[in-house]
Parts: structure tokens; C-alpha cells; sequence
């Protein structure tokens, strides 16, 4: 095999819905979670070689934290123990995402070096091995493995084949403020208890259908929620303030809170509408980060 790096995008996660159905008995939640990926994300690169490296650069890589805790060495490491003989070699991520942002960036980062592995090694995408080893990554790690759009429940582990959704043109917001997904949940505090159906009935929202007509979508999604929006802002009232300025912004037609947050999303209904929106968020809000996006399969 040739030392030639293979590249791959690590896009954003973007929880569209968000429902915390239950705590089970090992103290993890059992979730119910409309996915989509963005057009912007983090982005990585692979060399074969005979050592196991990881160099993280870009805006965000310092918020990172110490490479030897990054995801992307955890899967790489993880998919190693399940394949011998498996070829390693030398990553670097570009980190452009904000860090505990509720873009699942660090599980972007380890599905996109599970995938550079497979190719590297003549895997199968579909190879049980891969989402094994996401599996033992991380709870977001398995949905990021093929970022498309999906159902996601229990923990993570149980995804939907993916969903022909609208393309969303949305702006996400972080107000410079990192969130802890595990004091985000202990200030949800949710009491245990069985889920009634075991998180296996399909979505209310997905079960409706929209008709081909994205402005139907929109108006469904509206009514869905995000359950650990309230506790998030309890713990960070900025994200409150970014909600509220998007809810006024010309064209927004839904603000909502992505993962444990900080992170939200605006959605407008075209992608200039979008645009804007940024540029008006930009001038106003310096100190956040800001970008325009369209949500699908995270490959725009």
C-alpha cells in the first residue's frame, strides 16, 4: 500500500429533534433523535505508515484538548482491536467546529477516521467491525459513521436506514460558550423509569410525511422539541439570548437548540435568506460563531 493520504469531511451533526424518552437502569437516557448533517464541518486526512499519529490544527484545535483523548485516536485504536493486522498510520484533522457545541464534532472526527481506515484497508463500509468499533467510541460516533439523515434512539445505537429529507438551509449559532452534555442531562434530571415502547416506534414526525413540500417539513419539525434545550439554558442563559435573536431575524422560520448545546440552528426558507441572516448575525454578534449552511447528508 502506498503512503498517498486519502481525505474525508467530518460534518457537523445537527439534532433536529431531540427527545430524552427515559433513564435506564445503567444511568445512560434512552433517546429519540431526528438527525441531519451540515455542509460544514471538521475535515480529516489519512496516510498509511507504521505508526498510529494524530496532528490537530485549524481555528478550534486548541479548545481540542490533549490529543491522546481525541476520538479519532480512540476509534482508530478501537477498529485495530477488532481487526488484526489492521494498517495505521499518521491523521490530521483540521478542527473548525466549536468544542462541547452539540455538533457532535469530535464524533464527526472519529466516524470520518473509521471510514479513511476502511478505504485504506479494503473494508466495507458495511463491515459489522466499523460500527463496533463506533460503538465502543462514543454514543454519537455510530449516527457519524455515514452521515446521512437518520432516526436515531436508544443510545445511539439504533438508527434508522436513512431518511429522504428536505435540503434546510439554516444558519447554526454558538455564542463562545462550551456545554457539558453530562451536566446538561444531571440538570434534566430525569427520573428513572422504562421507556413505554422501548424507543423502537417510529417518530411522529417522520410518520406524518410532508408531502415533497419542505415549507410542510418545517411546520412539523416546529412542533417537535428538543428536551434538553430547557436544562442547557438553565446552565448557559446565552443560549436563550441566540434564540431570541434568531426568532427575529427576517425568514427564520424555526430556532432550536442542536444536541446539549450551546449550539442552535435557524432555518430560512432559501439558502440567500440564510446567508444573509449570517452576515446580519456577524455584524451584530462578532464574538459568535457564525455560519451558513444547508443541512442533508452534511456532503453540500
Amino acid at each position: 500500500m502506498g503512503p498517498t493520504a486519502r481525505a474525508e469531511k467530518a460534518p457537523a451533526k445537527i439534532n433536529l429533534t431531540l427527545r430524552v424518552l427515559g433513564r435506564r437502569a445503567d444511568g445512560y437516557h434512552e433517546l429519540e433523535s431526528l438527525v441531519a448533517f451540515a455542509g460544514v464541518g471538521d475535515a480529516l486526512t489519512f496516510a498509511p505508515s507504521g505508526a498510529l499519529t494524530l496532528a490537530v490544527s485549524g481555528p478550534t484545535a486548541q479548545a481540542a484538548g490533549d490529543n491522546a483523548d481525541n476520538l479519532v485516536l480512540k476509534a482508530a485504536r478501537a477498529l485495530a482491536e477488532r481487526i488484526a493486522g489492521l494498517t495505521l498510520g499518521s491523521f490530521a484533522l483540521s478542527k473548525r467546529l466549536p468544542v462541547a457545541a452539540g455538533l457532535g464534532g469530535g464524533s464527526a472526527d472519529a466516524g470520518a477516521a473509521l471510514r479513511l481506515l476502511a478505504r485504506a484497508n479494503g473494508i466495507a463500509l458495511d463491515d459489522p467491525r466499523l460500527m463496533q468499533a463506533a460503538q465502543a467510541t462514543g454514543a454519537d460516533v455510530p449516527v457519524c459513521l455515514d452521515p446521512k439523515p437518520r432516526l436515531m434512539r436508544g443510545v445511539g445505537d439504533v438508527l434508522s436506514d436513512p431518511l429522504d429529507l428536505p435540503r434546510l438551509f439554516a444558519v447554526l449559532v454558538n455564542p463562545a460558550v462550551a456545554v457539558s452534555t453530562r451536566d446538561v442531562f444531571a440538570t434534566l434530571n430525569l427520573a428513572s423509569r422504562p421507556t413505554s415502547d422501548g424507543g423502537t416506534s417510529p417518530s411522529p414526525l417522520v410518520l406524518q410525511g410532508w408531502g415533497g413540500k419542505p415549507t410542510a417539513f418545517v411546520a412539523a419539525l416546529a412542533k417537535d422539541r428538543n428536551d434538553l434545550e430547557a436544562p442547557a439554558i438553565e446552565l448557559e442563559p446565552a443560549i436563550a439570548d441566540v434564540l431570541s435573536v434568531l426568532h427575529e431575524l427576517p425568514g427564520c422560520r424555526l430556532a432550536r437548540m442542536s444536541g446539549s448545546g450551546a449550539t442552535c440552528f435557524g432555518l430560512f426558507p432559501t439558502n440567500a435568506a440564510a446567508a444573509a441572516a449570517a452576515r446580519t448575525l456577524r455584524v451584530g454578534y462578532p464574538q459568535w460563531w457564525v455560519r451558513a449552511t444547508v443541512l442533508g447528508a452534511g456532503q453540500s
